[in-house]
């Protein structure tokens, strides 16, 4: 199936080679930092797509940072670790600088800043501002409000244009069941507001009606017109109270074993940053994940180098109700909390808000310069207990009514090395440690080391630390990183990782281990024109074919993945992406293979941003889909999955409208070869097409 297109493949990478020549153009003077494009910062340090990773909520927590900048002279050693972008020598000079010449007067002071250089200063120019000050002294809090003129309301709308399968009629001639269609129309509606000021403010709220799903009114059902809505309220630096948050919200805290919320990049093309969580605190949640999050209030009191938080939350979690009058069991429980947040069947509205979470818990931190030490403890409540379907694979789950959690962490900088590390303890009796360091061996040379050991009764539910799997359980690992100035155009990253599950998985019916790495070089031809080259294998095992008894053997599983990426920019109205990916997928040796070309065009006029594609894949299984991240409008998220043999193709056009409004329109589409249907279950579409249309309105209130 392949053979066609895999002879032009060589020829088609030394095309890209060969445009490399357009760099000799003439270089622009930097961009305002609203115009940095932060799809292109997304790709180079986290260039890994792979499935076990949440999109959304990855890439929403970034955008918070983006729209939130703060304020680089107020900005504390863990704000600015954050990013994933400074190493602890250059937050530590930055923070020196300060001291000693006071506040920054201008972003571009940062080029005087010993260790900074070009590059680190253009990636973080998105995260940061240079206020002065965190709040407008003097001014009651409404009035600063009033005054404020970061503050937006965003409307949008999208939908798929063919219909899928859960929005026809149900065949009664073949015993259709209508309740097994979705109850709402193929629209999906978005809304947001928010006003903010770095250091002083934030207020917002965000609803969501998912495709599928009733704009209905049905206090019974737990339905308010959309199906999700989310409000946040948070003031800072009032007098010794750090932050006082309302509403919904998040806590990161230590190394994410029991507070993990933000930013959490995990393994990627970034090696050495992305390994260590840092305690951001209080956090407003504006995402429409409707799991994940605190609903309710919490506050952070300082006392000079202590901090106090508090939380308490009360929210309502989709669940999947169960009875049991057999067994000595509870009478009802709920065999699984659902995270999907879809309510668009009679089955998934059911299970919208059956158990109510309640949470209580807080943070007690000591910080003195570089060291941080501090303790962290959460009681959680469900109103209904939770008991899963048995399964040998889930017999250490956490089952029951309550959890405690509780932990220890730590982190110091002595001299050029960053020591860090968390161990927790749950109600269950299971353990969950990290450990770990980075270090500047020379200003072009650094590495990183991570040990963890989460045991399979751990039981975490807001864990989000470093890891192999999606959950903080049933894994242990340690993992090197190295990351190489080589010369000043070219730097190298690479990293291995090995990994065990001491007891069995979803479709892993042993213990079982593995190990990944990953080697990239990305090459500088000038601020205009970038290339690099990654490569990435992992092992894993899986189950294997069905012998007798329904007993299945897991067997070895290697999948890898090879990316060439040429990024160029005219230095006048255009900028071109070309890039290749190739994946190969062995079990039981059979080895199967995919690949992906794919080339961009983006204009940027006055008033006009337009961003196109066109993609050619093929894919002999979904093992080998291929991830890859494509524009959207304004905190929207688009990682499809390239899977089977086809075309895809996308146009995005952006226009501003005064200083106040912005609109988006995009279109994308898949092309199918050689198929009669797209997709699965409810969502199949019959035909080889699939079109989405999606426009969006930003609008400046005041």
């Amino acid at each position: 199936m392949l053979s066609p297109i895999k002879n032009s493949l060589t020829g088609i990478a030394l095309c890209l080679l060969c445009c490399l020549q357009l760099h000799a153009q003439q270089q622009p003077p930097e961009p305002p930092a609203e115009d940095i494009d932060l799809y292109v910062f997304v790709q180079e340090l986290f260039a890994i797509q792979d499935e076990d990773v949440n999109y959304d909520d990855l890439y929403e927590s970034l955008f918070q940072l983006y729209t939130s900048p703060i304020d680089i002279n107020l900005a504390t050693f863990e704000e600015l670790s954050s990013f994933y972008i400074l190493s602890p020598i250059q937050i530590e000079s930055l923070l020196n600088y300060r001291k000693l010449n006071g506040p920054l007067l201008s972003l571009y002071e940062l080029q005087a800043v010993p260790n900074f250089d070009l590059a680190t200063i253009r990636n973080i120019r998105p995260f940061v501002t240079v206020s002065g000050t965190g709040s407008k002294q003097g001014k009651p809090l409404f009035q600063r409000v009033a005054d404020e003129k970061n503050n937006y309301l965003l409307l949008r709308t999208e939908r798929t244009l063919e219909t899928a399968k859960g929005y026809s009629q149900a065949d009664t001639a073949a015993n259709g069941d209508l309740s097994s269609r979705y109850a709402g129309s193929p629209y999906k509606h978005y809304a947001r507001f928010r006003v903010s000021h770095p250091n002083d403010f934030s207020f917002g709220f965000t609803a969501e009606k998912d495709a599928g799903e009733e704009l209905l009114w049905n206090q019974s059902r737990h339905a308010y017109g959309a199906d999700f809505y989310s409000f946040h309220g948070q003031v800072k630096n009032q007098g010794n109270f750090k932050a006082i948050n309302i509403g919904d919200y998040q806590l990161q805290m230590g190394q994410g074993l029991v507070f993990g919320a933000g930013f959490a990049a995990g393994k990627g093309g970034e090696t050495l940053l992305t390994v260590k969580r840092n305690s951001t605190g209080l956090l407003p949640y504006t995402s429409v994940l409707e799991t994940g999050f605190f609903r309710g209030a919490a506050a952070t009191y300082s006392l000079g180098k202590w901090e106090l938080t508090a939380i308490a939350s009360r929210l309502r979690q989709d669940g999947t109700v169960r009875t049991d009058t057999i067994t000595d069991g509870p009478e009802a429980y709920i065999s699984s909390i659902l995270n999907t947040g879809f309510h668009r069947t009679e089955s998934e509205i059911n299970g919208k808000g059956q158990v109510v979470e309640h949470d209580v818990g807080g943070n007690l931190q000591y910080k003195s310069g570089t060291f941080q030490f501090g303790l962290n403890t959460l009681y959680t409540q469900f109103s209904t207990p939770i008991q899963k379907t048995p399964a040998l694979y889930n017999q250490f789950e956490f089952s029951g009514q309550a959890n405690h959690i509780s932990s220890l962490y730590f982190s110091k900088l002595w001299q050029n090395t960053q020591f860090f590390g968390e161990a927790a303890r749950s109600s269950s009796g299971g353990w969950g440690a990290i450990g770990g360091l980075m270090v500047s061996i020379t200003n072009s040379l650094g590495a990183s080391m991570v040990a963890r050991n989460y045991q399979r009764d751990f039981h975490s539910l807001y864990a989000r630390s470093f890891g192999e799997a999606s959950r903080n359980v049933n894994e242990k690992g340690i993992y090197w990183g190295i990351k190489w100035r080589a010369a000043s155009k070219l730097l190298l990253t690479a990293y291995y990782d090995k990994f065990s599950f001491p007891w069995l998985r979803y479709n892993t019916d042993a213990p079982s281990d593995g190990n990944e790495y990953l080697a990239m070089a990305t090459y500088s031809f000038s601020k205009l024109t970038k290339f690099y080259v990654q490569l990435r294998q992992q092992t894993k095992a899986e189950n294997g074919e069905v012998l007798a008894n329904n007993l299945q053997v897991p067997v070895e599983t290697k999948k890898g993945n090879i990316i060439l990426n040429l990024d160029h920019d005219t230095g006048n109205l255009l900028s071109f992406k070309s890039r290749l990916q190739l994946s190969r997928y062995e079990k039981e040796e059979v080895v199967s293979t995919g690949f992906a070309i794919i080339q961009d065009l983006n204009l940027t006029l006055p008033k006009w941003r337009f961003s196109s594609r066109i993609a050619l894949f093929d894919t002999d299984d979904y093992s080998n889909r291929q991830y890859v991240y494509e524009k959207d409008v304004l905190y929207a998220f688009s990682i499809p999955a390239y899977t089977g043999k086809g075309i895809r193709t996308y146009l995005l056009a952006q226009y501003k409208i005064g200083d106040k409004v912005t609109v988006w329109g995009r279109w994308a589409k898949f092309s199918y070869m050689n198929t009669k249907s797209t997709g699965s279950g409810l969502q199949e579409i019959n035909g080889s097409l699939k079109n989405d249309f999606k426009v969006q309105i930003k609008v400046a209130l005041w």
